[in-house]
């Protein structure tokens, strides 16, 4: 087809010497497709043939630049006039003129392919034809033609239909007559870029991965994500406890969470969630592993400098190859792109270890999305079976009082959670972390008190004497001597 993304969708590409057909309405990417599918023949040698009814040659050249593109190989036939067809006398016809442009320019075509014998046939576009044929029954009778004439060929033949002649309904008659139908949508949001992704109908003898995937156009093509399928990705890995390079905070959980699951940090502003995840992330780099970090709330400057208060060099990581660090841009980027960017560092890069910051700013980047949680839960689902560590900071409403989560499904989607909390002692505001759940094996119940300073991360002793833990505000009553004081400058 000569777009990666697509064949992947069709399990290889496009059946040979077959009719089909790309439909969607203007703007949605359907030239840019077909201009993809012919200069993949030519960069193989074939013969290719552009046929418009509706572009102009210099129409086509302009959209081939902007992609860098030289449509050197290529022939094109352009029906510039009706003259072309019929020549001076066409008015003085006693016939009606639709049916001898009809005929005519059929006729045409045919010449044109006979000459050229391409495998590889473009048809721009199927609205003119209607125009042209005026009749519905002609129009369809004609079609039938065209494909008996590709039929003995063997041409593989593109279709495109901008769908202005059907008030943008799909034509069933179309439909049955081809053997496959790629629908391309151009989605406006209420802010942001237009999302535009594509789905295949059918397609006779292959069985091709169903349902909506998400696609940009860039300067140099279509990149089409293909929808994530978990199961599809499912890979051998030992279940090992991911350590944090801080023995306290290792203990709550056994050593560390487990590779394949995904940890939820949760908590109020404030409270170290993304400096606890960070931790994770400089344990991971240190060891030699690949790390993945998608920021979507904070500057990269604002938390490389962030990190470096509290003895993490972020920069340094980076340049040494071991981290990928990336500022998701909210309104810019579809949840296909997002998981298409995620998979790539798994598979080409060995990330070992993913970080979401966070889950707030994905959803808030995607807010028209429909079931945006069952494709993240999905995501989630091929990280954990290709051996990922995945961590998801999720920052709760308020920062003191009862907390809530956005209406967040936590169990859903998190195989550990961990709670940071604010907690109040003898006139000071500190840290609390504890362990809410642990799916992968044993955790501790505790409270302990949790620092960061310019040395990095500390975790206290457990704290019991607490009142008023399930108020969301928990206020310490025991003795003083458990609470973590200041070690040296930078605390």
């Amino acid at each position: 087809m000569g777009n990666a993304g697509l064949d992947q969708i069709l399990r290889g590409g496009l059946p040979q010497n077959r009719l089909f057909l790309v439909e969607g309405t203007p703007g949605s990417g359907k030239t840019t497709l077909a201009l993809e599918f012919l200069l993949d023949g030519v960069a193989k040698g074939e013969p290719v043939l552009y046929i418009t009814l509706s572009e102009t040659g210099e129409e086509l050249q302009v959209v081939a630049r902007s992609h860098g593109w030289k449509l050197d190989g290529m022939d094109l036939f352009e029906l510039a006039s009706a003259e072309e067809v019929l020549g001076a006398g066409r008015d003085q016809s006693i016939l009606h003129s639709w049916e001898m442009e009809l005929g005519g320019t059929i006729d045409l075509i045919k010449r044109e392919v006979e000459r050229v014998k391409p495998t590889r046939v473009v048809f721009d576009s199927l609205s003119e034809l209607r125009l042209l044929a005026q009749d519905p029954l002609r129009y369809r009778r004609h079609l039938l033609l065209l494909k008996q004439f590709f039929g003995g060929l063997h041409t593989t033949v593109l279709l495109i239909d901008d769908m202005t002649g059907t008030r943008d309904e799909r034509d069933s008659h179309l439909h049955s007559l081809c053997h496959g139908v790629v629908t391309l949508e151009r989605l406006t949001l209420d802010f942001g870029a237009a999302r535009r992704r594509l789905q295949v109908q059918k397609m006779r003898g292959v069985d091709f991965r169903a349902g909506y995937h998400d696609f940009i156009i860039r300067k140099g093509g279509i990149d089409v994500f293909p929808r994530l399928i978990a199961t599809e990705h499912r890979g051998e890995f030992t279940g090992e406890a991911v350590g944090s390079g801080v023995a306290e905070l290792d203990a709550l959980l056994g050593g560390g969470p487990a590779r394949g699951t995904s940890t939820l940090i949760t908590g109020p502003a404030g409270s170290g969630k993304t400096s606890l995840a960070l931790q994770y992330i400089a344990a991971s780099c240190k060891r030699g592993e690949h790390c993945a970090i998608y920021q979507f709330d904070e500057r990269i400057g604002t938390l490389i400098a962030r990190a470096k208060a509290f003895g993490i060099d972020l920069q340094k990581f980076i340049d040494d190859g071991c981290l990928t660090l990336r500022q998701i841009d909210a309104a810019e980027v579809a949840p296909g792109q997002f998981a298409s960017m995620v998979i790539d560092q798994v598979e080409n890069r060995g990330a070992r270890l993913v970080l979401i910051d966070s889950l707030n700013g994905y959803l808030a980047a995607m807010p028209q999305e429909q079931q945006l949680i069952l494709q993240l839960h999905e995501l989630l689902s091929y990280l954990s079976q290709a051996g990922v560590l995945t961590l998801l900071v999720n920052p709760q409403q308020g920062f003191f009082g009862n907390m809530h989560t956005h209406g967040l499904d936590v169990s859903y989607i998190a195989d550990v959670v961990i709670l940071l909390r604010f907690f109040e002692a003898e006139g000071r505001i500190r840290k609390a972390i504890s362990i809410v759940k642990n799916r992968s094996g044993a955790h501790e119940d505790a409270i302990r008190e949790f620092r960061i300073d310019g040395q990095g991360t500390r975790v206290g002793a457990p704290l019991a004497n607490f009142r008023g833990i399930l108020t969301g505000t928990p206020e310490y009553v025991g003795s003083q001597s458990p609470l973590m004081e200041d070690r040296g400058t930078g605390a």
